[in-house]
C-alpha cells in the first residue's frame, strides 16, 4: 500500500509515500533512494519489513513526481527537503536508511542535524567511490561512472512496455530475483511525458548536481551516530567492481567500533542489493534492528 504525502518545500511539493505497514504504532523510516532512482526503490523492503516498521520514501526533487521542483540541486538541498519532511510528519528523530546517493544525503543529514537522526542504515553508498580518487576531472568522472545510466535518460519509449522489457534487459536485473511486479511498478512510477515518446522523469541537471557533490570528503567518515553500512560484492552492472568495496567498509566500520556496523549481502549488484528480493531482506531486517522500539 502507498500512501502519497506532499511535503511543503523550497519551490513546491515533494512527493513522498508512505510504504509498507498500517499500523499506528509501527516505526516510522525516512527511506532515500539514489541518484536516477525514485521512492520505488523501496517497494521490495517495504514487503520484507511487514509490520516491523513503515517507511517514509521521497521521491527527491528532480525525479519521479518531485521531478518539477527546480534548483538548487546538491546534498545540501535534499538534506533541507529532508528536514521538511521530518517536520511535516512530526518526527523530531528519526532512522534513516538511504540506497546509493541517499546514503550520501542520510549522512549529510546525520552530520549537520544530529539531533534529528537516531539511526542510519546505508545501503551500497556513502563512502568515497574508490576510482573517483584518481579522477582529475569530476565531471569526466560521472559522465564515465554513471554512462549507462546517464544514456537512459536520454532514451524515449513508446509505451510502459516497451520501459519495462527495457529494464528486465539491463544487466543488473536480467536473471536476477527482483519481482516482475516491483519492476513495473518502479518503471511506471519513472516515466514522464505522452505516447510515444515517454521518457524518464529524471532531470539530468540534477544527477549532474549531485554527482559533483560525491566529491567531497564522505560525510559517513565524521558520524556520530549509529551507523549500519550494507554493500553489495557486484557493481552498477552487475559486474565485479563494487560501489563500496568491502576492504573500504570493514576500515570505515573499524574507526568507530562502538556505532559502526557492516556487513556484506552475498550474491547481489548494486540495484538488486535494494531491488532484489534477497537483497531487500537483508535491507528490512537491518531496517528492523535499527527502527526496533527502545533500542
Amino acid at each position: 500500500m502507498s500512501e502519497r504525502i506532499d511535503v511543503e518545500v523550497d519551490g513546491g511539493r515533494l512527493a513522498t509515500f508512505h510504504l509498507g505497514s498500517q499500523r499506528r504504532d509501527a516505526p516510522r523510516v525516512l527511506a532515500i533512494h539514489g541518484i536516477t532512482s525514485t521512492s520505488r526503490t523501496w517497494l521490495a523492503s517495504a514487503r520484507a519489513l511487514g509490520d516491523r516498521a513503515a517507511l517514509i520514501a521521497v521521491d527527491l526533487r528532480g525525479r519521479g513526481q518531485s521531478h518539477q521542483l527546480p534548483p538548487p540541486f546538491g546534498l545540501d538541498a535534499h538534506v533541507r527537503d529532508m528536514i521538511a519532511v521530518l517536520d511535516h510528519l512530526g518526527l523530531e528523530r528519526a532512522t534513516v536508511a538511504g540506497h546509493s546517493l541517499g546514503a550520501y544525503v542520510a549522512a549529510r543529514l546525520a552530520t549537520t542535524h544530529p539531533d534529528r537522526v537516531e539511526r542510519l542504515v546505508l545501503v551500497d553508498g556513502g563512502l568515497i567511490i574508490p576510482e573517483s580518487r584518481a579522477a582529475a576531472d569530476p565531471e569526466q568522472f560521472i559522465q564515465a561512472f554513471l554512462s549507462a545510466t546517464l544514456a537512459r535518460l536520454n532514451m524515449t519509449f513508446p509505451d510502459l512496455a516497451a520501459y519495462v522489457e527495457w529494464w528486465r534487459r539491463h544487466p543488473a536485473v536480467d536473471g536476477s530475483d527482483v519481482a516482475p511486479d516491483d519492476l513495473e511498478a518502479y518503471a511506471a512510477h519513472d516515466l514522464a511525458g505522452e505516447p510515444p515518446e515517454l521518457h524518464s522523469s529524471i532531470n539530468p541537471q540534477v544527477v549532474h548536481d549531485d554527482g559533483i557533490d560525491l566529491f567531497s570528503t564522505p560525510d559517513a567518515e565524521r558520524l556520530q551516530v549509529p551507523a549500519m553500512l550494507l554493500c553489495a560484492p557486484k557493481g552498477m552492472i552487475d559486474d565485479p567492481h563494487p560501489m563500496q568495496p568491502l576492504a573500504v567498509v570493514e576500515a570505515w566500520a573499524a574507526a568507530d567500533p562502538e556505532r559502526r556496523q557492516t556487513a556484506q549481502v552475498p550474491g547481489v549488484n548494486h540495484y538488486t542489493i535494494a531491488w532484489g528480493q534477497h537483497g531487500s531482506r537483508a535491507v528490512a531486517n537491518a531496517i528492523a534492528l535499527a527502527a526496533r522500539p527502545g533500542r
